[in-house]
Parts: C-alpha cells; structure tokens; sequence
C-alpha cells in the first residue's frame, strides 16, 4: 500500500470539506464543459519535494480524466522556478482539485524540507534526527511519511508500536524502577525500553532500572553534556523538549545518539509552490 491508499480517506474528507454539498461553484459557472486545460506546479524557493502521490491523488479524485505527470520525485530537491509536476485534461477538474493538492504538498514539502536542513546539521555528529508524536490529528501518516522523505527517522507511528515510560507514567507507577519492571514483566522483550529522565537523578534511576533508551527531557546543553557523560554506552541516548531549528546546533554536537522534535511535524512552514493553468490542450 503506497502513501496515497494510505491517506485517500484524509484525501476524500478534504475534498469534501472544499466542495461541500454544491461542488465548485466558481468554476462550474466561468468554465464551459469540457474545455481542456494544462498545467503545471512549480517551485517558488528551494525545496525537498514530498506529497506527489498524494496530489495526484487528490486530481484523480476530483477531477475525473486529469492526468498528473510527475517531475520531481519525492524525496527529491527542487529549485526555484522548477516545474514539479505537469497536468492535462479538463479544466474544470484542475481548477476544483487546485488548492486541496497544493495544501497537501506544499505542508508535506515544508516538512521534508526543514528535516532535510536539520538531517544535514546533524550528520557529522552521527545523530539520527526523529519525529514524535505531535502532528496534525489525522495526518500522521502523512506527515511522519514527509519527514522520512526529508532523510529523518520516524520515531513510534503511536502508542501501539514502541515504549516510553514518561512523567506521567513514572508518577502513576510510583517510579522509574517500578514502571520498567512492570512494563518488563508485561511486554518481555517485544519492545526496547525507553525513559524520560528530567535531572541527572532520574538519569541515575533509570541506568539502575535497566531503560535500553534514556530521552534527556528539556535539558539544557551543560545538563545534556553531564548526562551523556554519565550513561556513556549504558544505553542509547536520546534528546527532546525544547529543541528548534534555532538552538538545534547547540545541541547536536554535544554526544547523543538521537534529537527528536516536534516542531518539524507541526510547526515546518510550508512550502511554496503554485499551480499555473493554461487554456487548451497540451502540445509537444
């Protein structure tokens, strides 16, 4: 199943949301029946491209007999003023289908891009750079699928699939010791453990507990320095809160094995593409 099946049921509440119960009345009033049409999607500013299936999807759903031509590969940079992508067919389908494509590419492309400035910061230090779980409510898929494209790793898609023994965790166990040992007991080995360590002293907690992964949370850089001093090859390390495209360089240098951050699932800027449409058929 590619990342279109995967998301054509957010691809058809889109439409849905756009053309609500009477369809595209702007264009099925200024538009003749029938009238074909060609366009293309081009970059405005250097970008990594993620999303063209998902946009060929979405005009092949509103628009019955649009072709879509694909220029740029996801996973694949474009620069400024570069055709992405060519479409031809009828006009009205192109014009209703418009703005819910470029919505999902141009969110999916700023996603791949910012991961794919960070993946290269952090390259030289051997850090993986991860995502969370803090994206849009119903586009995690998509946009953890941005972020893989963007050269980034995808931390656990959900609760389903990977353990993280946080605050919340620790204080409704009544401790690191106890939620470890019990998730232990429940899970065996099916999953590696991971920890949220605060301050050094759950650091020291949960190197004696066993964790597989310690995530240094919302630690300032002298903190993070002593903490990977201390867990030395005791378990993988792993860093989070408060980390942005801004202190990012701050922290990577500093000895973890992975950055993990939100903010390039739900705060990336989008892309900027734009859809050019000409009158008539393709030719050449």
């Amino acid at each position: 199943m590619d990342i279109a099946d995967k998301a054509e049921g957010l691809i058809r509440l889109a439409l849905e949301e756009d053309l609500g119960p009477r369809g595209d009345v702007t264009t099925g009033a200024a538009c003749p029946p029938g009238t074909p049409g060609t366009a293309v999607i081009l970059s405005k500013e250097p970008c990594r491209i993620a999303g063209q299936p998902v946009a060929a999807r979405v005009f092949s759903m509103a628009g019955e007999g649009v072709e879509y031509r694909e220029l740029v590969a996801d996973g694949s940079d474009a620069a400024p003023g570069v055709e992405v992508a060519r479409l031809s067919g009828p006009l009205a389908g192109i014009l209703t289908a418009e703005r819910t494509a470029l919505n999902f590419l141009c969110h999916l492309s700023g996603i791949a891009t910012l991961t794919a400035r960070l993946v290269a910061m952090a390259e030289p230090y051997g850090v993986a750079v991860m995502d969370t779980r803090k994206t849009t409510p119903g586009m995690r898929v998509l946009e953890k699928y941005a972020v893989s494209m963007g050269g980034g790793t995808n931390h656990r898609q959900g609760l389903f699939d990977g353990v993280i023994i946080k605050d919340n965790h620790i204080a409704a166990a009544g401790g690191i010791d106890i939620a470890v040992r019990r998730v232990r007991t429940a899970l065996g080995e099916e999953y590696p453990v991971e920890v949220e360590a605060a301050d050094l002293g759950q650091v020291r907690q949960a190197l004696d507990s066993g964790a597989d992964i310690i995530m240094l949370d919302n630690m300032p850089p002298g903190m993070v320095t002593e903490a990977v001093g201390l867990i030395g090859s005791r378990a993988k390390v792993e860093v989070s809160g408060g980390i942005s495209p801004e202190n990012f360089g701050d922290y990577v240098r500093l000895g973890m094995d992975m950055i993990s951050l939100g903010f390039i699932t739900h705060s990336s800027p989008a892309a900027d593409l734009s859809l050019e449409v000409r009158v008539g058929s393709e030719r050449g």
